[in-house]
């Protein structure tokens, strides 16, 4: 039993399930204002704009059913905002994540190679570095 609960712990503690629960969170935070932003400004403009009808009261009776289509409408105007700003988040991740990676898999600049005269000049500075120092020594 303490080894079931160890593991539930691990389960629930783990960074990806804290990073799940935040993003829950902050999800139904952004579904509020959404909803705010169809139930309150969108949808009433386009009432208006299609002649003053308030798009929760459509609505058509089917023998004893009221169907309520109304609601539909401005459900499906919510997800798509919804999923429209989701897209956009993602695909500004994706665009990051692709920089990124493309800043990561640049190869490191060859050293440029060294003409010959540089290479004949170093060899004679070490030649007379190497002659100084036996001097000092003696």
């Amino acid at each position: 039993m303490k080894k079931f609960f160890a593991e539930f712990k691990e389960f629930a503690v783990k960074g990806n399930m804290l990073d799940l629960a935040v993003g829950m969170i902050i999800g139904a935070a952004f579904n509020a204002i959404v909803k705010s932003l169809v139930d309150d400004i969108i949808m009433p403009a386009v009432g208006v704009l299609i002649g003053g009808k308030d798009f929760t009261a459509l609505s058509f009776q089917f023998k004893d059913a009221t169907i309520a289509y109304g609601n539909l409408i401005q459900n499906l105007v919510n997800f798509l905002i919804t999923a429209f700003c989701l897209f956009l988040v993602v695909k500004g991740i994706n665009t990051m994540k692709r920089r990124r990676e493309a800043q990561m898999s640049k190869p490191e600049p060859e050293p440029e190679k060294k003409s010959d005269d540089i290479v004949l000049l170093e060899q004679i500075k070490d030649t007379l570095v190497e002659i100084q120092k036996s001097n000092n020594k003696q």
